[in-house]
């Protein structure tokens, strides 16, 4: 006999009956139902800007801030048009630019900071610790406290207007971050490994080529993704150091729809950015994976 029983004096129900008592499935379905409306509104909220943009850059100049409706209703494929050969050069060339920049950030994100990362993960020397420590606390440093010596030094050896500003340090490990990263995917790697090749004569260069590397794939991928955003999106760096039209990227193009002292091309730059996210969407949708594996391998949260 159980306590139900002993109080109300009637048996207790099964499990099977209490979950279909209809006080307790409307409960249910009601949580359900404020659940999932909370979430359908944080996904409205936050794709609304974006859908916005889309559907602004389908509208005349005239009627873009007057009208928050992300409904199109004159559709005006002009500014597609327009908005390619606004600027003097097609906007493909700002494209091929920001890939250039890309492509060389990444690789030069994963050759030093691999290396790096195996350094401080493997490698045991004098002020280790030390100088963990310190490349950590780069991480704390803002962009413009670097960024004026790093222009006197390039100015000095006549490369600034010049894409070796925002390449070649890519190549000297100065993102900590994805040092970090990498560090605590390979201490997470069994040292084992290490050892066993250490046995058969390996040495540290054939033990992180052909050992530590390929494991690595996870890592890498993700600082692939996240140097992709990173330096696509970078407008601070690259209006430092460019100055010349032709070698504008992609967020120095965009600003330049928007003339203070003239009038500005408000639909041919939402345009133009519709056609600028499209590879950062293509590469979050088939690098998303890899990015999460990435990251819960790696240990971050």
């Amino acid at each position: 006999m159980t306590t139900e029983t002993l109080i109300t004096g009637r048996p207790a129900r099964t499990r099977g009956e209490r979950a279909a008592h209809p006080g307790g499935v409307s409960r249910a379905r009601l949580r359900s139902i404020l659940r999932h409306t909370l979430m359908l509104a944080v996904v409205v909220i936050s794709l609304y800007p974006v859908l916005w943009m889309v559907v602004s850059s389908l509208r005349p100049d005239g009627s873009i801030f007057g009208n928050p409706s992300p409904i199109p209703t004159d559709i005006v494929w002009e500014n597609y048009a327009y908005g390619w050969n606004a600027l003097g050069a097609p906007f493909g060339q700002y494209i091929a630019n920001s890939l250039l920049v890309v492509v060389g950030s990444i690789i030069g994100n994963l050759f030093s900071c691999s290396l790096a990362a195996y350094a401080f993960a493997r490698l045991r020397f004098r002020f280790q610790r030390t100088a963990f420590v310190y490349m950590l606390a780069t991480l704390m440093l803002p962009i413009h406290v670097v960024i004026v010596p790093q222009y006197i030094l390039w100015a000095q050896v006549g490369l600034t207007d010049s894409f070796w500003p925002l390449i070649v340090p890519k190549f000297l490990a100065t993102d900590a971050f994805f040092i970090f990263l990498m560090v605590q995917f390979i201490r997470g790697l069994p040292r084992e490994l290490d050892e066993a090749a250490r046995i058969d004569g390996a040495g540290h260069a054939r033990i992180f080529f052909q050992i530590i590397l390929p494991l690595m794939v996870p890592a890498l991928a993700t600082t692939t993704i996240f140097t992709f955003i990173w330096v696509w999106n970078d407008f601070f760096s690259q209006l430092i150091f460019l100055t010349s039209p032709d070698n504008y990227t992609v967020p120095i193009a965009l600003r330049s729809f928007i003339d203070a002292q003239s009038s500005s091309s408000f639909g041919a730059m939402f345009a133009m950015s519709v056609v600028s996210i499209i590879p950062l969407i293509l590469v979050f949708a088939f690098g998303q994976r890899f990015l999460i594996r990435g990251i819960a391998t790696s240990g971050l949260k």
